[in-house]
């Protein structure tokens, strides 16, 4: 059943019921059936009805549109005009929950508990050695084999003072996926009146634990399913990058980008210099170091421009790092979207505000270790616009 919500009351800082409105009449959340998981059996061999998963889509003032979905906090829509004030969809995605469940490269998701990769899926905290689940060759990628991306989040979507907004809660245990800690995260997405979707991370835990969360939405700003992102124009604040050995696993250094291939200080075509870079498969996939702290205020940390349609995608975040990727991977030519569309090799891009990959083992780095007491806080935000 659909529903469309328009307005929030708020007292003593508690939501209260939601109130109905007609769609189109300004900022609104509609909720959408998007399939059920799979039945499981619990401990006793019992049969357990899979949760229902649902897809909410935010409608800013200006007719813009994100849909989140509660499997993985998903960004599985992100529409927006061009210079002609023509709407497409910038974001890959599927249209059926069982293809996100069998066949999706992280397509919009949370990943955590730690984002990217963790050496050798192993890590030591306070003299204590952690295995976690090497799902990368040798190393922990995303929060291993169930990592956030693949758990049902608990949903409350709501009209904030920025615009409609959806809470995303999930409590991963003690040893999860080889994690230390009782981890609680909240993630808020905001489609807000300046065309921008913020993403709020809070987390606390009750135990020490490594904890580093980023949104793995590909964009191709011409739109989905349109062809490669090598005429894309990137502008990356940052003047420094990790390198990374043949796994792409950190090698600990921080080395300016100045007269490397991955020198994105001045707005530069995605594609200019993408056969000049030694990898396998061929394409960006580092991360970029713009700061060795987190910052109080998201600050602008890259601007990707498509020059056909005018279309301009803004980055801020909170995160020192940020990890660029042109969609190397997306090799498999049976790999079809929404509407059918195909998904090839370099037909997006992602830009995943981070701490640094591997930062567990690397004391040099700023730390991604949350203790008890404290929060795990980030904001970043993809703000789309025009360039006429």
């Amino acid at each position: 059943m659909r529903r469309t919500l328009s307005a929030l009351v708020l007292f003593m800082g508690i939501a209260m019921p939601l109130i109905a409105a007609n769609p189109g009449t300004g900022p609104a959340i509609q909720e959408d059936p998007f399939g059920r998981m799979p039945n499981a059996k619990d401990k006793d061999g019992k049969v357990v009805v899979g949760p229902p998963i649902t897809a909410y889509t935010l409608v800013n003032k200006n007719g813009l549109t994100a849909t989140i979905l509660n499997y993985g906090g998903t960004v599985s829509k992100f529409t927006a005009p061009d210079k002609d004030g023509k709407f497409a969809d910038v974001v890959l995605g599927f249209d059926k929950l069982e293809d996100y469940l069998e066949k999706s490269p992280y397509f919009g998701c949370i990943t955590g508990r730690v984002a990217n990769r963790v050496g050798n899926a192993t890590f030591t905290l306070d003299g204590k050695a952690y295995k976690l689940a090497a799902n990368n060759g040798k190393n922990s990628l995303h929060g291993g084999k169930a990592g956030f991306d693949k758990r049902v989040w608990r949903a409350d979507p709501f009209l904030s003072g920025d615009g409609p907004a959806v809470k995303m809660t999930y409590t991963s245990n003690d040893g999860e996926e080889g994690y230390p800690g009782k981890l609680y995260c909240m993630v808020t997405y905001t489609l807000m009146s300046d065309n921008g979707l913020k993403i709020d991370y809070v987390a606390t835990t009750d135990k020490a634990t490594p904890v580093n969360l980023t949104n793995h939405s590909y964009f191709n700003l011409a739109g989905h399913g349109s062809g490669t992102i090598k005429d894309h124009v990137l502008h990356l604040v940052a003047d420094k990058y990790t390198p990374g050995d043949d796994t792409l696993l950190p090698t600990g250094k921080i080395d300016p980008v100045a007269g490397t291939v991955f020198d994105f200080t001045k707005p530069t075509a995605m594609g200019e210099r993408l056969d000049k870079i030694k990898a396998d498969p061929v394409g960006y996939d580092l991360n970029y170091v713009h700061g060795m702290k987190k910052e109080a205020y998201p600050k602008l940390v890259a601007t990707v421009t498509e020059p056909k349609s005018g279309r301009v995608l803004e980055v801020l975040t909170t995160e020192p790092g940020i990890q660029f990727y042109t969609g190397n991977f997306l090799k498999n030519d049976d790999l079809k979207g929404k509407g059918g569309a195909a998904y090839n090799q370099y037909g997006a891009f992602c830009l995943e505000a981070q701490h640094f990959p591997d930062s567990p083992n690397r004391p040099e780095f700023p730390s991604v270790i949350l203790k008890p007491g404290e929060e795990y806080r980030q904001t970043t935000i993809y703000r789309l616009g025009v360039k006429k």
